[in-house]
């Protein structure tokens, strides 16, 4: 199964909804599709959706997918990814109404420098990245809290 999760904020992400249904049209997408549309008014035609999930339904989907495919979110790529979810991410853009700025960009490039996910930066690309995300090879996520809290306990103990 595949997740489509945009977030809970008050951009909508109608471009990649509208884009999974042509997917979907034209037979690049066969697996079942739920979609967590947030705040898009686009209304998929061809997949299940809801507009929010609260926290338990929301875990319970993820655990259940295979692939996410979402926006430059930080927190949503880096819960897929520590769940071992292959994971494409498209940004929000500003020119689009979909976000104040582009710094969905930057963060998806350095995902992308990390192999950690499949980043697509045009949205005309979103059915070549699903085709090859299962022959695609990501880096497991590792996470530095340990080295982050190893300074800061550190440098307290400096002030000592």
């Amino acid at each position: 199964m595949i997740f489509i999760t945009l977030g809970s904020q008050k951009f909508q992400f109608n471009r990649l909804l509208k884009e999974i249904d042509k997917l979907i049209d034209d037979g690049v997408i066969e697996d079942e599709v739920f979609a967590q549309i947030g705040a898009s008014e686009y209304i998929p035609r061809n997949y299940k959706y809801e507009y929010f999930l609260d926290r338990n339904r929301f875990a319970e989907i993820m655990n259940s997918c295979d692939t996410v495919i979402t926006h430059g979110g930080t927190g949503v790529i880096i819960g897929a990814v520590k769940k071992g979810k292959r994971v494409i991410a498209v940004p929000r853009l500003a020119k689009y109404g979909e976000h104040v700025d582009d710094h969905q960009l930057q963060l998806l490039h350095q995902f992308d420098d990390l192999q950690l996910i499949c980043a697509c930066y045009e949205m005309n690309d979103l059915g070549e990245c699903y085709k090859n995300l299962k022959t695609m090879q990501f880096r497991p996520y590792v996470s530095n809290t340990d080295v982050v809290i190893a300074s800061i306990d550190e440098y307290l103990k400096s002030l000592e």
